[in-house]
């Protein structure tokens, strides 16, 4: 491999670190081996010791943090008696694993799906035998990012998915849950997890002639099996291979393992560094889902170099003899499959942690051409860490280095003058464990202190791109993450406030040329998306409470809808919440009750307790339209609240079918209907507000034929304030997390534990008139309930858009536990819960 190039200086910089408060009695201390895992929900996982100076005894603790408050750290002592060694989270992101050197795999899940509250639920042990490799089983689920179809229209052909057996089935093909671990004696263990919540366990030596394991890695085949690479630790041992295969036989897990074609390291072969690196430090496969290509990494004291093979098919000559004799053979060559270099690097610095990347790129030839024309990286560059604290990131096949970032201590080339350190005695600081995020677009590391860093890795790797092309690879790997369901946090780091106006235009355009089917799956999705883009342009920031306002509209009218029930059971047309929108859509009265009419009043009966419970939900409703209608003559002002309703046909649609479903609800139980104040005694105010609200919808409910609302209407709704009182609308506040905090690319230096006394950026101070202060009273967002000033109720609050509700329900009635359902285990915007303590008042 020829010399690489420098990598290039402007492809990483660090966005935040957060470090440990020193404390005098106990301290975080880093422990060895440090460990971290990042999981597709953006939490990430990592290890410390906790010393207690006085007793003199560690205490292993598992850390979880959310990106995007790393200060908020969830730490639970792990209950491990020996050092973890392992730590792995599950596809979806909700359960982490964790492993020991005495043997002990921990299984922990959220408690109340919050994301700072964690317990262990089950687990196994392999008695006194530390695990040195540990995995999930394969779910079977795997795409491939098509480089090349990246101007395609349909998500379907850009991430397409990939034929992938998951490593073990239940009745009906449903892929079995559970993990493999591998251990220093040379045993793979394997537990499953029955849906019963029972845990099947087998045990089995790899080989015959079991020996030391001092490093492994775990990955799977496309076929279903289990491929297992292990070495002893020196490189003058070949580095071995092993097929395992998981079944269940009468309730029991059965393992049969067989061996594979291993390698010899290239640089123990080479004359001139035959015993130059003693040691094997790194063994990895490339990709859980990539069994035929792992990297290696030999070391000595101050150097490394890193080689990466593959596994591929090859013919066998065979002798002329048996040609003759059978001319079958002559025809088919026998195959044999075998190890072949691809890459090797020139002596390094020595390594001390890598990180792979997981976005599933596709390595086909075109794919890779078109991704180095367009300079779109993400998913190929694989990262190094070096011990002089400085981190490469390498080509994943060719290992020519692509970008670079100089830690802190590390020493910068001859050609960036900088100014002459003494040379510090002792170790310098540098990463233990690295973890590249799920786009590959942001890079953690733990450091020898126990410090967490977060760098940003450009998507272009440095190189300078024109705005449209640096727009087409974020909304690319955006769409990645609508189609996935995966958390964006860290794509949301590379975007500009002058990108996003154009990111959330055109990620409607592509949303809008996707089949009817795939936009109704994605429809909340990506007005989630919309509204977190909005949040970091002081141009676009009161659409954000748009966005939310609509999903919990979206939310609400889902719920009301599915309440209604067919009179007659057998009815086999449309339900009664297809009808309503229907016949809504169809009558353009503007007369509520004529409207009514139309409908079987027989469907919308409910008991009366029911109705009762809905009130808030009738209520918001109601104060949102008289908001709507009374903020259309000043709608030249698009930096309030509301002004993007102003224009959506669907959003009013949905509505004008409400306020037909609550009228007809006010009927069987009059205390249900929204509560106006009224300057006038007789009049209606409900079909007042109707009227208005169809004028509005008439005017805008073609998409492509938007007309402005006439005279007369914007001087009915100028009346308005004068008839009704005008509610104030409870908006989410414009949430405290540090995406926002990082656009001016200045470093942020935090402390766990500890919330930053957070310096207002412009985008906040226009906005706190319609935030409450602190000491006004506190709402749930989600129930519509006051708390009060100063709430005894316990909450949590969202971690993406800081919408806050009650943990425990006040309200047992089953429509409130229906409407509950929809947001217990993530917020209506798919971000995640997190406990809130007592005093966030």
């Amino acid at each position: 491999v020829p010399c690489p190039p420098r990598g290039r200086a402007g492809g990483m910089d660090l966005a935040y670190v957060c470090e440990w408060e020193k404390k005098p009695k106990s301290n975080h201390c880093p422990s060895i081996p440090l460990v971290c895992a990042w999981s597709c929900r953006n939490l990430i996982a990592f290890t410390t010791d906790l010393r207690n100076e006085e007793e003199k005894d560690l205490t292993h603790m598992v850390h979880i943090i959310d990106t995007e408050h790393p200060w908020d750290v969830y730490s639970v002592n792990s209950g491990h008696t020996e050092v973890i060694t392992c730590l792995e989270w599950d596809q979806s992101g909700s359960r982490l694993l964790s492993a020991d050197a005495d043997g002990h795999i921990k299984c922990w899940s959220m408690t109340d799906h919050l994301a700072n509250s964690w317990e262990n639920t089950v687990g196994s042990v392999v008695e006194g035998d530390p695990v040195v490799a540990l995995s999930w089983l394969h779910n079977g689920v795997k795409l491939a990012l098509h480089v090349e179809k990246s101007g395609a229209s349909n998500f379907g052909e850009k991430f397409s998915r990939v034929k992938f057996s998951p490593s073990l089935t239940l009745f009906g093909g449903k892929p079995m849950e559970g993990w493999i671990a591998v251990t220093i004696s040379g045993l793979v263990t394997v537990s499953l997890l029955k849906p019963n919540g029972q845990v099947l366990t087998a045990t089995e030596s790899l080989c015959r002639l079991r020996c030391r394991v001092a490093l492994a890695d775990v990955a799977f085949t496309g076929g279903g099996n289990i491929v297992v690479a292990t070495s002893d630790g020196s490189s003058t041992s070949p580095v071995q291979f092993y097929k395992v295969c998981v079944s269940v036989v009468n309730e029991k897990c059965k393992i049969d393992t067989e061996i594979l074609p291993s390698l010899f390291m290239r640089c123990t072969t080479d004359l001139a560094r035959k015993d130059k690196y003693p040691a094997i430090t790194h063994l990895k496969f490339l990709a859980r889902d990539m069994s035929e290509q792992v990297l290696l990494c030999a070391s000595n004291q101050n150097n490394s170099i890193v080689e990466c093979w593959s596994l591929r098919k090859e013919g066998l000559p065979v002798n002329n003899i048996f040609q003759q004799i059978s001319p079958v053979v002559g025809d088919k060559q026998p195959m044999i499959l075998k190890w072949r270099i691809l890459s090797a690097t020139n002596d390094l610095d020595r390594v001390s942690a890598v990180a792979l990347p997981k976005l599933p790129i596709s390595l086909t030839n075109t794919d890779l051409k078109v991704a180095n024309d367009t300079k779109f990286f993400p998913g190929l560059g694989l990262a190094l860490a070096f011990h002089d604290g400085s981190v490469h990131i390498v080509h994943r096949l060719s290992l020519q280095m692509m970008a670079v970032f100089y830690g802190s201590s590390s020493q910068r080339p001859v050609d960036e003058p900088a100014l002459k350190r003494p040379r510090t005695a002792g170790p310098l600081v540098h990463f233990k464990a690295m973890q590249l995020s799920w786009t590959s677009l942001a890079l953690a590391g733990v450091d020898s202190h126990g410090k967490l860093s977060m760098l940003r890795i450009s998507p272009s790797m440095g190189h300078v791109l024109d705005m449209n092309m640096s727009l087409r690879h974020l909304l690319f790997l955006l769409e990645y993450c609508m189609v996935t369901g995966y958390d964006w946090w860290d794509i949301l780091l590379h975007v500009q406030p002058s990108m996003v106006q154009n990111l959330v235009e055109k990620l409607h355009e592509e949303y809008m040329r996707q089949n009817a089917a795939l936009q109704q799956v994605l429809s909340t999705r990506i007005v989630a998306m919309k509204a977190s883009l909005c949040k970091l342009s002081s141009s676009t920031i009161a659409r954000v409470c748009d966005y939310h306002a609509k999903l919990f509209l979206i939310a609400i009218s889902c719920t009301l809808k599915s309440l209604l029930r067919p009179h007659f059971l057998n009815t086999p047309d449309k339900s009664p919440g297809d009808r309503l929108t229907e016949i809504c859509s169809k009558i353009t009265d503007v007369d509520i009750d004529k409207v009514m009419i139309n409908l079987k009043t027989e469907e919308f009966v409910l008991e009366m307790t029911t109705l009762q419970s809905l009130q808030q939900l009738i209520q918001w409703v109601g104060d949102f339209v008289l908001y709507l209608l009374a903020s259309l003559p000043n709608q030249g002002s698009p930096v309030r609240p509301g002004h993007s309703f102003l224009r959506d046909g669907a959003s009013l649609g949905m509505f004008r079918e409400l306020m037909v479903v609550i009228r007809i609800w006010g009927l069987l139980k009059p205390s249900c209907l929204p509560v106006y104040t009224a300057t006038s005694d007789t009049q209606d105010s409900m079909s007042l507000l109707f009227r208005l609200l169809t004028k509005l919808w008439l005017c805008c409910r073609e998409e492509n034929h938007i007309t402005e609302p006439d005279d007369a209407l914007i001087d009915e709704c100028c009346l308005l304030p004068s008839q009704l009182l005008i509610p104030n609308i409870d908006w989410l506040p414009i949430n405290d997390g540090i995406i926002s905090k990082l656009q001016n690319k200045q470093l942020v230096r935090l402390q766990f534990g500890k919330a930053p006394g957070l310096v207002g950026h412009t985008v906040s101070s226009q906005f706190d008139a319609f935030v409450r202060a602190p000491g006004q009273p506190k709402i749930d967002h989600l129930r519509r309930l006051h708390l009060g000033a100063y709430p005894t109720e316990e909450c949590k609050s969202c971690t993406r858009c800081g919408c806050v509700t009650m943990l425990k329900s006040p309200n047992k009635v089953t429509a409130v536990k229906q409407w509950e359902q929809r947001w217990i285990k993530n917020c209506l915007c798919g971000g995640l819960w997190r406990k809130m303590p007592l005093s966030y008042s």
